[in-house]
């Protein structure tokens, strides 16, 4: 996600670069090529022409710090500014009150709203811990029931079903049942439209009355733009939204609506949508996001995934064969399997500092993915003591092997090559003090 913004923004941040100060005609010039660059990420022109006098007001009312040059405090007052017009800090879901806190899901047509639903069930359940009830008041698009209902079975989480059809009554027994489980938690999935009509605006309200909720979270298509701002705004004249979750922030490298929802609307972004797996769903923080757009990564975010994703039993297993030098193929592929779920290694990158430079300058190499889906074929192909024991591997094994995994043996020579030295690396750093000292192993 906002690649194009992220090149655009580097580049005129560049022409500091070089400069012994800041002078008026350097943040001008500056200014004016931002001011291009995120009317070009379609961001609202408005929220552009604060950003910009923000900008252009404190680069040349602040005395630059002896420490940095004048590039790095102008990169540092465009961070600021980025961070503040997305709402400076995560806005986290409210529970503070009677159980059960009441989660409605609104939103048009199209935007990832079951999705989302299903999503937001798994983040309650892993992150807060809470237990909660599904529910879906769509009574108009069959589908989005069956698809709800074979999702959240397939998390063995609670389900409401009943045979009414009929929004209001649905919500009423829903709200019912919740009391009757004690559930902490019930989310609510409602109906979508092609646009916003007075007849949904209408249903929702009532729906607000019976669910009385916590919060109210508008789930918007970050593809769309100018758009999703309008969108927010039509939902906020009618409902108290309390929240907005961006989706399929992955394909918006333009990033406008990011930069305008909370600006135009007051409205938080709570969560973002980054992808097609059940994790690709992150809480929003906007100091990170300023971070990742100015391509200087975000290493937190990534901490937060791999403790929330990883298997602690399994990584503590595989640890110790390191530090014994008994790290095997068959451990490699379990690794490679819990590395998967924390999503793409294209999406990992990205929370990386320097990634935009270095995706320019290997663009035309082979994609990770493509890469490990090579590698887990080869493994897959081998026999279990093979998989224990690399020095099986002989020639004619490996011409067995690059047969059936549809490879080359150069592409096996190579995985044994690679296979060898990161085991090598790994035990001689179990037994460096650097590696004691940090508390890694």
């Amino acid at each position: 996600m906002f690649e194009n913004l992220t090149k655009k923004l580097l580049a005129s941040l560049r022409t500091v670069s070089g400069n012994a100060r800041l002078t008026e005609e350097v943040v001008d010039e500056v200014c004016r090529q931002l001011k291009t660059n995120l009317l070009e990420a379609d961001v609202n022109v408005k929220v552009a022409k604060d950003f910009i006098d923000a900008v252009r007001k404190k680069a040349l009312g602040t005395e630059v710090q002896k420490s940095l040059s004048p590039e790095q405090q102008f990169v540092r007052i465009v961070f600021e500014e980025l961070s503040s017009i997305m709402g400076d800090k995560a806005v986290p879901l409210n529970f503070r009150v009677r159980p059960p806190a009441v989660i409605m899901i609104v939103g048009l047509q199209g935007s990832g709203k079951t999705t989302t639903t299903v999503r937001l069930a798994k983040y309650i359940r892993e992150v807060h811990k809470k237990s909660l009830l599904v529910a879906s008041v769509d009574v108009y698009r069959p589908a989005a029931l069956e698809q709800l209902a074979t999702q959240i079975k397939a998390l063995e989480y609670d389900l409401f079903e009943s045979p009414v059809m009929e929004a209001r009554p649905r919500a009423v027994l829903a709200k019912e049942e919740a009391i009757k489980q004690n559930a902490e938690v019930l989310l609510v999935d409602t109906a979508g439209r092609l646009h916003v009509d007075e007849d949904m605006m209408t249903e929702i309200q009532e729906l607000s009355a019976v669910f009385s909720p916590v919060e109210i979270l508008l789930v918007v298509d970050s593809m769309t733009g100018q758009d999703a701002v309008r969108i927010a705004t039509a939902f906020q004249e009618k409902l108290p939204i309390t929240g907005v979750i961006l989706t399929k922030m992955d394909g918006d490298a333009r990033g406008g609506a990011a930069l305008s929802v909370r600006a135009v609307t007051g409205c938080p972004i709570k969560f973002v949508g980054t992808g097609e797996k059940p994790t690709d769903f992150e809480l929003f923080h906007p100091d990170r996001v300023a971070s990742r757009i100015l391509d200087m990564g975000d290493l937190l975010s990534l901490a937060e995934k791999a403790e929330t994703t990883l298997d602690k039993v399994e990584t503590l297993k595989i640890t110790k064969k390191i530090k014994k030098n008994d790290f095997t193929l068959a451990d490699f592929y379990s690794q490679l399997q819990q590395i998967k779920k924390m999503g793409s290694f294209e999406n990992l990158l990205k929370f990386l500092p320097g990634m935009t430079g270095f995706k320019q300058q290997f663009q035309n190499l082979t994609p990770p993915d493509t890469e490990i889906r090579k590698i887990e074929a080869i493994i897959q192909s081998m026999t279990l003591n093979e998989r224990m024991d690399h020095n099986l591997l002989d020639g004619s094994r490996r011409r067995r092997i690059a047969a059936g995994s549809g490879t080359q043996v150069e592409d096996i020579n190579r995985l044994m090559k690679q296979f060898l030295e990161a085991r090598k690396m790994m035990s001689r750093l179990t037994k460096s003090p650097m590696g004691k000292r940090r508390g890694l192993w």
